[in-house]
């Protein structure tokens, strides 16, 4: 298995509000993005992050014997050390984060998503969006107020509908996947997804590129395509 991960706080942010999750020993990978003011959505997403992996490390055994009750009860925890956080030091009040974060357990994937940050899929020449954004553009979408184009650019699309650590229990979305060989998987926040449309990263994701070179090619498309907010993404090939 093969993995790459970057992170840039872009062109535009004085500081960098993302988060990175590489666990190899748990096969753990994902992105968490914070929110609430610079110091508040650094803390809540690295306080995310942080809780995800030791949670999971600590409950090991369970991982390897149920990996969807086991990612979800770290979501859990998650939420309520930055529901507690936030409401426990003046700085943080207000702050929350998004996570999507896999765990590739055997042949399968178990995601763990809340909020507007991204899991893809890529099999052959397909990619295809895992999860769905929790956020009032794609509440829109859904209902069908607006196009995939229209929703791309709208003045609200930053608006989220849930989010770790804003309210005391949170729903999170779980996924179950079956992975094969030559699978590939693209982590991302909405620094990426956000400034680069799908039909962009398709060109660079299929072009024949090694893993490392692909996410050093969506990183530039989003930094030339305005860096407007943080960037992080993180691939993985089966």
């Amino acid at each position: 298995m093969k993995h790459s991960k970057l992170t840039n706080v872009g062109l535009v942010r004085k500081g960098n509000e993302d988060s990175i999750c590489v666990n190899l020993e748990l096969q753990l990978f994902g992105v968490a993005d914070g929110m609430g003011g610079h110091e508040a959505g650094e803390i809540a997403s690295s306080l995310a992050s942080e809780t995800l992996q030791q949670h999971l490390v600590k409950q090991k055994s369970w991982v390897l014997v149920d990996p969807v009750a086991a990612l979800t009860a770290a979501f859990k925890e998650a939420n309520r050390q930055v529901y507690l956080k936030a409401q426990s030091q003046d700085n943080c009040r207000g702050m929350g984060t998004t996570m999507t974060a896999g765990l590739i357990a055997g042949d399968q994937l178990v995601v763990g998503h809340v909020g507007d940050s991204r899991v893809y899929l890529i099999r052959g020449y397909d990619m295809t969006q895992l999860s769905q954004d929790h956020s009032l553009v794609n509440e829109l979408l859904k209902g069908g107020g607006i196009t995939e184009e229209e929703a791309f650019t709208h003045p609200q699309r930053n608006v989220l509908t849930r989010a770790l650590g804003t309210v005391a229990e949170i729903e999170t979305d779980i996924l179950v996947e079956k992975l094969y060989q030559g699978d590939r998987l693209l982590f991302c926040t909405d620094g990426l997804s956000g400034l680069v449309p799908k039909e962009d990263m398709e060109k660079l994701i299929f072009s024949g590129l090694e893993l490392d070179e692909v996410a050093n090619e969506l990183m530039r498309s989003a930094l030339q395509n305005g860096g407007y907010d943080n960037i992080s993404l993180v691939m993985v090939e089966i």
